[in-house]
C-alpha cells in the first residue's frame, strides 16, 4: 500500500481544483457541482463550500446516482442486484455550467454513464469534469477538465480514496 495523497494534500488539492475553475470560468455564468456517488458526492460538497467562498455567492451542490446508466448493469459477471439510490438535485441544471465531480477517473465508463444521466435531467450550458485522481485506462474518449493529481498505478493495482466523512480518514493509497 502507497499513500499518494495525504489529508493535508487532499486539502490543497481541492484548493488548487476550487482556483482553477473560478479561473476559467467567468462570473457571467451559473456554475452548479454535482458529485458522482460515492466518493464524488462529498467531494462535490467541499467544493462547492470552496467555490462559494471564493465567488461570494453561493454555488449549489447536487448528487448524482448513475447505478441504472451503468453499462454492466446486465453484465453476466455480476451476480449481485445494484443498489439504485436517488438522485439530489435541488436546481434547474438548465444553462448551467455543471462541474461533475468524481473521486478517480480510470476507464471513463462512470463519467459516461453521468453524462446521460445529467442529459437526461435538463440542458446544462456545459459539463466540466473535475476529479482527485486521474489515471491511465481510459476505454472511452473522456478526459478530465480539472485533476487533482495523474497517477499511473498499472491496471491490477486498486486506487483507493478514503474521506472522513465516510470512511473516518481522509487519504488515496494505491494497492
Amino acid at each position: 500500500m502507497k499513500v499518494i495523497l495525504s489529508s493535508e494534500q487532499i486539502k490543497r488539492t481541492l484548493d488548487d481544483l476550487a482556483n482553477r475553475i473560478i479561473s476559467e470560468t467567468s462570473d457571467e455564468f451559473d456554475i452548479a457541482v454535482i458529485g458522482i456517488r460515492s466518493r464524488g458526492e462529498i467531494l462535490a460538497k467541499r467544493l462547492s463550500r470552496r467555490l462559494s467562498k471564493k465567488r461570494g455567492k453561493d454555488i449549489p451542490y447536487g448528487t448524482l446516482d448513475i447505478t441504472l446508466y451503468r453499462d454492466d448493469l446486465n453484465s453476466p459477471q455480476g451476480g449481485n442486484q445494484p443498489q439504485v439510490r436517488t438522485t439530489e438535485i435541488g436546481f434547474d441544471i438548465d444553462n448551467k455550467i455543471i462541474i461533475l465531480v468524481d473521486d478517480v477517473l480510470y476507464t471513463g465508463r462512470s463519467t459516461r454513464a453521468a453524462m446521460d444521466a445529467l442529459v437526461d435531467l435538463g440542458r446544462p450550458k456545459a459539463i466540466k469534469l473535475a476529479v482527485l485522481v486521474d489515471r491511465l485506462g481510459r476505454e472511452f474518449p473522456i478526459q478530465a477538465d480539472y485533476a487533482g493529481i495523474k497517477s499511473d498505478a498499472a491496471p491490477v493495482k486498486s486506487v483507493q480514496v478514503n474521506l472522513v466523512e465516510s470512511d473516518g480518514k481522509d487519504e488515496v493509497i494505491v494497492e
